[in-house]
Parts: C-alpha cells; sequence; structure tokens
C-alpha cells in the first residue's frame, strides 16, 4: 500500500560562541524531506539550493536511511524521494545535520518506528561526529548536548527562547573540515578556563531568560579568531552587530554565517549593520530573520 511521509528538519547554529561541539539552537528555516512508498527509486531536487547535492544513491539521506535500515535489518524500500533545499550549505547553518536527522526520522517511520528519538540521536551522533547540529535537529529549542559513557545526553536549555536571530550568510563556502583543520591541536588552560566559564554565563541566559548576559556569554578565544582568516570581516561583523543592539554574536557553526541573537526591534538595523560589513570587503551576503525552532524535526 502506498503511502506519503513528509518531514521538516530545521537549520541549526552550533557553538553559540564558547560551547564547542555541544551547544546548538534550532532555526525557523527547513529543509522538507518527501517520501512515496512502493515508487520506483528516484530523487527530485527542488529549493533554492539544488547545485552540488547528488540525486542518486549518493546522496547523504538517502545514505542515512540505508545505514538506519541495516542496523535493524529491515528490507530496502523502493520509494521515491524528494528534497525541498532551504538550508544553504556548507554555510555552518547544520545543512548536513539536517539530511542525516531527516533521514533517519523518515527511514524510522517507515520501518515502523523501532528507535526512540534519544535512540536516533545517538546514531546520528556517530554519522555526524558531533551532536551540537543534530541534537538541536532533532529536539529544537537551545540545546546542550553531554558525552557520557553510555552515549550523547541531551538537555534541551530552552524550548522557546524570547529571541530572534538574525542569520547573515555570505557568499563563501566554507566545509567545516578545512574550518577544523586551522584549528591549533592543544590549547592553553586559560584558554580552557575562559571558555567554560563563558559557556556556563551563557547557559544561564538561556535558562533564566537573562538575555543581557549573552554579550558576555557568546565570547569565545578557542575558534572563532583562529577561523576570523577564512572568513574576511568576521570580527568586525561580530562587534557591528553588538553596536547595532544584538544581545549576542558569534559565527554559527564552523561558518562563515554569522549569527546575532536580539529583540525583535533591533532586526533590521543589526542586518543592515553586519551585511554593510561585508559590503566593505567586497563580499555580497544576505540576511535572514528567523525565529527559534521550537520542536525539531517534525512529521508534517
Amino acid at each position: 500500500m502506498k503511502k506519503m511521509l513528509r518531514v521538516k528538519i530545521p537549520a541549526t547554529s552550533a557553538n553559540l560562541g564558547p560551547g564547542f561541539d555541544c551547544l546548538g539552537l534550532a532555526l525557523q528555516l527547513h529543509n522538507i524531506i518527501t517520501v512515496e512508498t512502493d515508487r520506483p527509486f528516484e530523487i527530485s531536487l527542488t529549493g533554492p539550493y539544488r547545485v552540488g547535492i547528488p540525486s542518486d544513491e549518493s546522496n547523504l539521506v538517502w545514505q542515512t536511511m540505508c545505514h538506519l535500515w541495516g542496523l535493524i535489518n529491515f528490507p530496502t524500500p523502493s520509494v521515491a524521494l524528494t528534497f525541498e533545499n532551504h538550508i544553504p550549505p556548507a554555510r555552518g547553518l547544520g545543512s548536513s545535520s539536517a539530511a542525516i536527522v531527516g533521514g533517519l526520522v523518515v527511514a524510522n517511520m517507515i520501518a515502523g518506528s523501532p528507535y526512540t528519538k534519544y535512540e536516533l540521536l545517538q546514531v546520528a551522533n556517530t554519522l555526524e561526529g558531533h551532536p551540537d547540529n543534530v541534537t538541536p535537529a532533532l529536539y529544537g529549542g537551545a540545546t546542550l548536548s553531554i558525552p557520557t559513557e553510555s552515549g550523547i545526553l541531551p538537555r534541551v536549555l530552552a524550548q522557546f527562547p524570547k529571541l530572534k536571530a538574525i542569520v547573515v550568510v555570505p557568499n563563501l563556502l566554507l566545509k567545516t573540515e578545512k574550518a577544523r583543520g586551522i584549528l591549533p591541536p592543544h590549547i592553553s588552560r586559560n584558554d580552557a578556563v575562559f571558555n567554560i566559564s563563558h559557556a556556563g554565563l551563557l547557559i544561564e541566559a538561556f535558562i533564566r531568560e537573562k538575555y543581557s548576559f549573552l554579550k558576555e556569554g557568546m565570547r569565545d578565544v578557542l575558534h572563532q579568531n583562529q577561523r576570523a582568516v577564512l572568513i574576511p570581516g568576521l570580527l568586525e561583523t561580530l562587534e557591528a552587530a553588538l553596536q547595532a543592539g544584538a544581545y549576542g554574536a558569534a559565527l554559527s557553526g564552523s561558518g562563515p554565517t554569522i549569527l546575532a541573537l536580539t529583540e525583535p526591534e533591533f532586526e533590521q538595523n543589526i542586518a543592515q549593520s553586519m551585511l554593510a560589513v561585508f559590503k566593505k570587503h567586497d563580499i555580497h551576503a544576505q540576511a535572514y530573520a528567523l525565529g527559534i525552532d521550537s520542536e525539531g524535526a517534525q512529521v508534517i
């Protein structure tokens, strides 16, 4: 019997400054996966981001679906897939995590939902290699991912943060591997203490809705300054966002996208100020004003 499933998966912003590989935020910008069962295998791509995304069996969503079915010895069904892509790829907004999470959610449903959300997170973390994007993509809101001996422990710090996210996406491609490769293999004790303390303040800001703490709480010394050599205008853009009224600002994931958190009344001024810095560096950029996604991946 033919069935059709549709799942939407949010974009995510990881690290949020000091929370390297553990803090993340789900955003109201979504990719949508539509699956029709009992159809000849086919992948169709729609939406603004299609270039460079495979439409054959090498596609990451399909590979992820097959991976889950392989774990439970579920026969690979014949399905037709449509991907509506609104999350910019290779920009630090969790496009690969959205593909992995979406593939797992869809495959799990087709197989009769043998995995819980927590179990899907463990599989997603294994495939992605770090949980800071996959956790908010699954759970929504602002999340903390804690590696334990038994797996990743997910904590939702705030399901409904009273914030808007200004996301400025420069027209630069930056693969995570390159952005990670530029980081030094060792850090000083002072830098470790700095980031631990600031991540603690950032967590308090979300839990207690003390958003005035975000300016200090989103400061980082482990990765943003180092990655500035790959992203012209990065540090100037962060400062411009704060000067224009943002509570806090940070590189989104490994970049090049930059995230600013604010109240709605400052959206336009912040976006224009950030875009102006990139323009000064002859870089075209696009700004989004996004709400916080509170639900994570869900069937629609």
